[in-house]
């Protein structure tokens, strides 16, 4: 049997691999199929297909988009997108910029809570990659304000927490909207994180296809809730890991794993699109 991971991140964004490690964990795992899905950008996907040909995995092109939905964070996966076209590609450097204010808004909260952390410290981790909260946290563990990524995000840039900021002023709608206009799948990534289910079905409305069933975080009884909500609105049914590399050591590669047939579910919803 093919088993896939579809939501694994790489060093183009705030994961830790180079598509070659990433392609290396993958034949370790076992896996037939994998989709990069960067935070906001494509630049990871043509690198792990040339070496993925070469171990025989296959690469889904994908995406994680980062939109706001009433100041909260929506992450929407997008799936066998055309990730060279102009019109995705343009937008992608918007959120790249809302991305780099983000992380002075962040870094300044911090200093307004007696914290100081210099955001080109952040910056220097991201390596020209996307740059995200996982970078802030990695710094404040760098710098010893923290002693874990997981203190960072709990105390200080979590959800709701003091230090939190948003800032990317693009929709759900507009991320689903896109990802259809390049040819993609939208998903959306991990919905037990946002805490209110009753948002997938407005999401369903704006074009939403799929939702991430399977995830690292994820108890049997969530998937089997979220396997109910996909049947209900007739949804596409995807998961993955989350893998960040060593960005997030305790999810590997391959730690969850799908039967290959929902990649094909994939691609026969893409046909109609």
């Amino acid at each position: 049997m093919k088993f896939a991971d579809l939501h694994l991140h790489t060093i183009f964004s705030d994961g830790t691999y180079t598509p070659q490690e990433l392609i290396s964990e993958s034949v370790r795992s076992g896996l037939s199929a994998i989709a990069v899905v960067d935070h906001d950008t494509v630049l990871g996907i043509e690198p792990t297909i040339k070496i993925a040909k070469i171990k025989n995995i296959e690469v889904l092109a994908g995406i994680e988009l980062s939109a706001e939905y009433d100041g909260l964070e929506v992450h929407i996966l997008g799936y066998l997108i055309d990730y060279k076209r102009e019109k995705l590609i343009d937008k992608l450097e918007v959120l790249k910029e809302n991305r780099i204010e983000r992380i002075y808004k962040i870094v300044d909260r911090l200093k307004n809570m007696g914290i100081t952390l210099e955001a080109e410290s952040v910056f220097d981790i991201a390596r020209g990659g996307t740059v995200g909260r996982l970078h802030v946290a990695r710094a404040m563990v760098n710098a010893g304000l923290v002693s874990s990524t997981a203190e960072a995000f709990r105390k200080y840039i979590g959800d709701k927490c003091p230090a939190y900021v948003c800032n990317f002023r693009f929709s759900p709608s507009e991320a689903i909207k896109l990802i259809k206009e390049v040819g993609g799948i939208p998903v959306l990534a991990h919905p037990s994180t946002l805490n209110k289910d009753e948002l997938i079905p407005k999401f369903v409305d704006c074009g939403l296809m799929g939702l991430e069933v399977y995830y690292s975080e994820y108890t049997q009884a969530m998937v089997n809730f979220y396997l109910g909500l996909a049947k209900e609105y007739n949804l596409l049914v995807t998961g993955g890991s989350d893998c960040h590399g060593n960005a997030k050591p305790e999810v590997k590669i391959g730690s969850v794993k799908i039967p290959y047939e929902l990649v094909e579910k994939l691609k026969e919803a893409q046909l109609k699109i």
